[in-house]
């Protein structure tokens, strides 16, 4: 029998170092990571980008925190999502006594999602992802967990407690409180407006325990100016490409105008719409092109005068909404945006690639919404949209990169526990 060569210990001169070496000579290695979402695509592509800017975007699973839907279930989102789906079980039960329907549903599980007419999706569940982390974790290293939004945090804080010694967890956006919970928080500057003397001017001495966030960020809190994103180079070389057969033959310049939807510190309706149209009226002479795109939180109301306005000038186009979605395409061919005020993550994409990014309704934005508009305002990256532009003049400021430090501080940190990623 031919005998078993182990292989030799690395020498100080040795360029590479044999695999059965790494973890006990350079720490752990994270070669996968896990996404939890909430079903929000803002709040989910934070999460993807930054897996993203990691070099995770193929080695990655998504798992999601869902709730039910319909009927009363939006009145019932402000509440803890565990209660929320316990709440709303009760509640079907007693229509279905009071019918005279007899049988009852199964409870639902804290995570799962079963006899609550749910999607079918890979629900989030905290035992599961616990045990593969732990289970695999000699094989296959650490396990990075990047979650973002309300309904995450619970998730997310107890996979870290039940597995700390086998997971990075990554929460985006402020989780309120107890930041000590999470390996890192990465949120943006203007989650932090509250405790600005200016803020608490604004807040009666009563409700300051119930505001937050209540302290400083800490060393482990990543601050950005905007919302994480998947948007760098690469991707917009790739879109240029994809795109270029609709986007290369339109006249120049190209307008792109993306509209969202009013929000509780951003309110506005067909006031907002009249006054956007007559201003993209006003500028159409210097445009060679005009792309205007509705988000899913568009008002109807809106979206009708947008569309009556403008939609039957022949240099105008307006999305359908149909699939293949053209965002990638317009970051990438677009000499300028005009972006509604509402939308932290359309203006942090936009705000991506350098070129012009004019600004729609920040003055009717409040509390920390509004200082994110003052930030940028400030850093020269945007300007208000008044509808006295020339669009055939350009204007440029080092583009937002945040995505790309959120992922250089994520790096740091593992560097500190003696881990770092394998790609």
């Amino acid at each position: 029998m031919k005998p078993i060569r182990l292989p030799e210990p690395p020498s100080p001169t040795s360029r590479g170092v044999p695999d059965i070496f790494e973890v006990g000579f350079l720490g752990a290695f994270i070669r996968r990571a896990v996404v939890i979402g909430n079903g929000s695509p803002s709040s989910e592509n934070q999460s993807l980008g930054l897996v993203r800017a990691l070099g995770l975007a193929d080695k990655h699973v998504l798992y999601r925190v869902t709730r039910p839907k319909g009927g009363i279930n939006e009145w019932l989102h402000w509440l803890p999502v565990s209660f929320h789906k316990i709440l709303y079980y009760l509640i079907k039960q007693i229509i279905l006594l009071t019918s005279r329907r007899k049988k009852l549903s199964p409870l639902p599980s804290e995570n799962g999602g079963h006899g609550l007419g749910l999607a079918s999706v890979l629900e989030a569940d905290v035992k599961h992802i616990v045990g593969m982390a732990r289970d695999t974790f000699e094989k296959d290293g650490p396990l990075l967990v990047v979650a973002s939004g309300r309904d995450t945090i619970s998730i997310a804080s107890s996979i870290r407690r039940l597995a700390s010694q086998n997971v990075f967890v990554v929460q985006i956006q402020h989780p309120r409180s107890n930041l000590n919970r999470f390996d890192l928080v990465i949120t943006p500057q203007h989650d932090y407006y509250p405790l600005t003397p200016h803020a608490q001017q604004q807040i009666p001495q009563f409700l300051r325990r119930w505001i937050t966030p209540r302290e400083p960020p800490d060393r482990h809190v990543v601050l950005t100016i905007g919302a994480l994103h998947q948007i760098d180079s690469a991707a917009l070389r790739s879109a240029a490409s994809a795109w270029h057969d609709e986007f290369a033959p339109l006249p120049k310049p190209l307008l792109v105008v993306n509209i969202g939807g009013p929000t509780r510190n951003c309110r506005y309706g067909a006031d907002l719409a009249r006054q956007l149209s007559t201003f993209l009226l006003s500028v159409l002479a210097s445009c060679g092109s005009v792309r205007i795109s509705f988000s899913d939180r568009t008002p109807e109301k809106v979206s009708y005068i947008i569309a009556k306005e403008l939609g039957n000038n022949p240099n105008v186009y307006i999305w359908d909404g149909l699939e293949p979605n053209p965002q990638m395409g317009h970051l990438a061919w677009a000499d300028a945006f005009v972006v509604t005020a509402d939308s932290v993550s359309l203006i942090s994409e936009a705000c991506s690639t350098g070129k012009p990014v004019y600004v729609m309704g920040a003055e009717r934005c409040t509390w920390k919404l509004s200082e994110f508009h003052k930030s940028l305002r400030e850093r020269g990256v945007v300007r208000p949209f008044t509808g006295s532009e020339d669009m055939s003049e350009t204007w440029s400021y080092p583009p937002l990169n945040d995505t790309a430090e959120a992922a250089r501080r994520v790096n740091e940190a593992l560097a500190e526990r003696g881990w770092r990623l394998r790609l």
